[in-house]
């Protein structure tokens, strides 16, 4: 009984090892096919600096950071912008009480958030701010709102690519191309890039009387490859 148990296993395990190892004969083909395109950005993140400063410096006479606010404030609201799109990001120097109260020339300073779907709305909204009290401006992040969908779109559209590639391939050779054997998908390809220098140039031109620069936000470039294997029949 042992014996036959023994030749049972043995049989089995031949016949497992013999099936490992046979060779897919099926005449196959090897393609990738790839779609790219540009968007530009529609979620923007940038931060807003505002410093006091003394006119004439004069420590008397002082331009309050509340008056900064207000300005910001109030050009943000006709913006058309949402309030809940501009948040505190730094208290730290507001928070310093003491050293305003000892020190009659400090300056008190406070960094904000502002999320913005168009850069020409940052236009307006930082040139109604006294630009005296705009310390610095700066592009902290950026996305596309529709970027899942646009991701999704773009491989299907290498996918049909790649099929239609490998169509015409092995027509050419009085073939026809049969079902998918294998999609590997070649990963996320997105390339943004932006120009800051141009954000920080228009507080500096308009701190010199000059006429504020536009400002040049490339777009992000997007590159999906997917590798197919299809039969050929």
């Amino acid at each position: 009984m042992k014996n036959l148990i023994g030749l049972a296993f043995i049989a089995l395990f031949s016949l497992s090892a013999a099936k490992a190892q046979q060779v897919d004969l099926r005449k196959k083909i090897s393609v990738s096919g790839s779609s790219e395109t540009e968007v530009t950005p529609d979620i923007i993140y940038i931060s807003i600096s505002l410093k006091e400063y003394l006119k004439d410096n004069n420590s008397k006479k002082k331009v309050e950071i509340t008056d900064l606010e207000n300005q910001l404030f109030a050009a943000v609201q006709k913006a058309g912008i949402s309030k809940e799109n501009l948040t505190i990001s730094n208290l730290s120097s507001w928070n310093n009480t003491t050293e305003k109260k000892k020190t009659a020339d400090f300056l008190a300073s406070k960094q904000y958030r502002l999320k913005v779907s168009d850069l020409n709305k940052f236009n307006e909204i930082i040139g109604a701010v006294d630009v005296k009290g705009i310390a610095n401006t700066n592009i902290e992040s950026y996305d596309y709102s529709k970027m899942e969908s646009l991701k999704k779109e773009l491989k299907i559209k290498a996918i049909l690519a790649a099929k239609a590639k490998a169509t015409y391939m092995v027509e050419a050779l009085g073939n026809k191309l049969g079902n998918v054997i294998d999609i590997q998908d070649g990963g996320d390809n997105a390339m943004p890039q932006a120009m800051y220098s141009n954000v920080r140039m228009k507080v500096s031109m308009a701190a010199d009387g000059a006429e504020a620069a536009e400002i040049d936000f490339k777009k992000i470039k997007l590159n999906f490859t997917v590798n197919t294997v299809f039969e050929i029949m």
